[in-house]
């Protein structure tokens, strides 16, 4: 038992540690750039002072975070239903795959921030044209993972299915679905960051609320993507214990 502790406890460092030493080399090597070059606080400030500045209540952090946090979340779970929708359309028959990809890869081509004075135009200012940017903006990786998860399956599976006479609707519930699991996961944690740029695309060209602190947006992104990880450990346990069995 207490070998089985140490073993879990070694993993954990394993993992938590090299981010962590990244990271604190990094603020290290920037706080001494700002100290050694006198480099003015507007063009670059200080680790410190940007933690000083996180903790002033007059910027009024909350109700910011809470704005961008409905922006970002809206988006991406809109980005996650309609992104697995779309994949298995596409992959359902050869017709929808001629007829939508062609569209979803122009959509996708087109600048996201050129395309965001429409949604303000169209759906006026607030959270509402922000959370459809973010969609915008996230949902193609995950429509690109979801059909390339269905379709890169193993032909002997698919053959045995068809000895079985299984529907099509039942071959891609049991077998074609599990089977894009991984690929549907990867294209979703891409997703937690494009939703993120997505929202501050909208803030910046116009909102009157929302989030203005590069330190508080990548919180927000890496608390997003952890729930996704979760998620896909819930989903997904075997592929928890192959990445643990890789580290030991």
């Amino acid at each position: 038992m207490i070998k089985k502790v140490q073993v879990r406890v070694r993993q954990q460092i394993h993992k938590v540690l090299p981010p962590i030493l990244f990271f604190a080399g990094l603020l290290g090597i920037w706080q001494l750039i700002v100290s050694v070059t006198n480099i003015k606080p507007f063009l670059l400030p200080s680790p410190i002072s940007v933690v000083q500045t996180l903790t002033e209540t007059k910027w009024q952090w909350g109700s910011q975070l809470l704005t961008t946090s409905i922006e970002v979340c809206g988006g991406f779970a809109l980005a996650v239903f309609v992104g697995i929708f779309l994949g298995v359309i596409i992959t359902w028959s050869n017709w929808a795959r001629r007829s939508i990809l062609p569209f979803l890869v122009f959509l996708n081509s087109l600048p996201k921030i050129a395309m965001a004075p429409l949604f303000i135009v169209w759906l006026g200012y607030g959270i509402l044209p922000n959370i459809f940017i973010a969609f915008i903006t996230a949902f193609f990786p995950v429509v690109i993972n979801t059909s390339v998860g269905i379709t890169e399956i193993e032909p002997d599976m698919i053959d045995l299915a068809r000895v079985w006479q299984a529907p099509q609707w039942k071959v891609f519930i049991k077998i074609k679905i599990p089977n894009a699991q991984p690929y549907i996961f990867t294209g979703i944690k891409i997703a937690t960051t494009m939703a993120v740029i997505g929202a501050i695309v909208g803030e910046f060209i116009a909102s009157s609320r929302g989030l203005a602190a590069l330190v508080w947006i990548s919180v927000l992104g890496l608390g997003l993507y952890g729930v996704v990880v979760l998620i896909q450990w819930l989903f997904m346990p075997w592929s928890h214990k192959k990445s643990n069995e890789e580290v030991v």
